[in-house]
């Protein structure tokens, strides 16, 4: 599917009334996942900004041990304190990555805003170098927006 045709089945997800958020959560990390080929591992991850940290929440790929990860550390960390977008072609060539396999070549992470806030990330890892392009961004940020409906 196109990323055009994925965004009424983000916002089909969004709206299901018989779902938790978590549930809604995981269905879009599943929906990316088995229709994005170079998306393998697909979740989100939630600040506290009282302990300035990142928590792991609903996911679809590998199990990981990152659950918790510091405000500026990694790449979903840098996000936490950037609040832009951040797209790693070649995860070998950053100084602040924390690796998850040696499978993941790159990734991205969109940050989730509610009212103005970064409440947290969705974050992608891709097997294959240098794969996401700006419709990626795009197409990101289109989900966060509708899961920030959410909250």
């Amino acid at each position: 599917m196109t990323f055009q045709e994925l965004q009424p089945e983000i916002t089909a997800i969004v709206a299901d009334t018989n779902n938790t958020r978590d549930e809604k959560l995981l269905n879009i990390c599943q929906l990316l996942s088995n229709n994005v080929d170079y998306y393998n591992w697909v979740g989100f991850y939630f600040a506290n900004h009282e302990n300035k940290t990142l928590h792991l929440g609903p996911y679809v790929g590998a199990e990981t041990d990152h659950t918790v990860i510091p405000f500026g550390k990694g790449i979903c960390g840098q996000v936490a304190v950037s609040n832009e977008n951040f797209v790693v072609p070649d995860v070998a060539a950053q100084d602040n990555y924390i690796a998850c396999s040696f499978t993941v070549k790159s990734e991205i992470v969109v940050p989730l805003f509610v009212n103005g806030q970064n409440i947290g990330q969705i974050d992608i890892d891709s097997h294959v170098l240098d794969p996401f392009t700006e419709a990626d961004e795009k197409f990101l940020e289109f989900v966060n927006q509708e899961v920030a409906k959410l909250y």
